[in-house]
């Protein structure tokens, strides 16, 4: 088993995840609904768009290794950045968090429906299908895939990473969010992505005979 991969990928996507809109998404369910429902559906979710992401960056390992590494570093560096963005409007405006909440709460609210058991977790897999195509962390775990060639080592750690932030989110997010210092979160996210893109370019280097 590859433990970097594997804790990379767990690493990267929980604190890409943490401040993401997902993790606001399912803090607005779980106080229309019941918590363990709305887990359970953004959990089977979560295992669809981690297995589709991982699909894809096993197909890009089919490609030459060194123009494919070269792409995946830009991948993370183009992260890094809006990662720093992030967290520089959410450390000089105050009002970013509520207003991202607000816009969370009026998203779930053209959805979220009066349900109860079964229909629940329905309108939670729906919700958060399709919010995580497409998106940084999505792109990311594509890149770490095709960094490592360790699908499963990556699949596990990114879905482990949306697991845990899920149950924190349904069980304290409020409390999370006023504890937590969202800034940070990005900025660790940042320098977890720039860390990874130098360790492309090392790949990159030492492949093509420079170092």
């Amino acid at each position: 088993m590859d433990l970097v991969a594997l804790l990379s990928s767990l690493g990267t996507v929980f604190l890409v995840e943490m401040p993401d809109a997902t993790f606001l998404a399912i803090l607005v369910l779980a106080t229309r609904y019941r918590a363990l429902l709305v887990w359970i559906g953004a959990a089977a979710a979560f295992t669809i768009q981690t297995g589709v992401a991982v699909a894809l960056g096993t197909v890009a390992t089919l490609l030459p290794r060194t123009p494919m590494l070269i792409i995946v570093g830009c991948l993370f560096i183009i992260g890094a950045v809006m990662l720093f963005r992030e967290a520089r409007e959410h450390q000089t405006d105050d009002d970013a968090e509520a207003e991202e909440l607000a816009e969370a709460e009026q998203k779930v609210s053209a959805k979220a429906k009066p349900a109860t058991g079964g229909k629940v977790i329905a309108i939670s897999f729906v919700v958060l299908l399709f919010a995580e195509f497409g998106d940084l962390s999505h792109l990311l775990i594509i890149s770490l895939v095709a960094r490592y060639e360790a699908p499963i080592e990556v699949f596990s750690g990114s879905l482990l990473a949306l697991l845990i932030v899920a149950a924190l989110a349904v069980t304290a997010g409020q409390a999370f969010l006023k504890l937590i210092k969202i800034h940070i979160v990005f900025y660790l996210g940042a320098v977890l992505c720039l860390l990874l893109a130098a360790g492309v370019a090392w790949d990159v280097l030492t492949d093509t005979g420079v170092i």
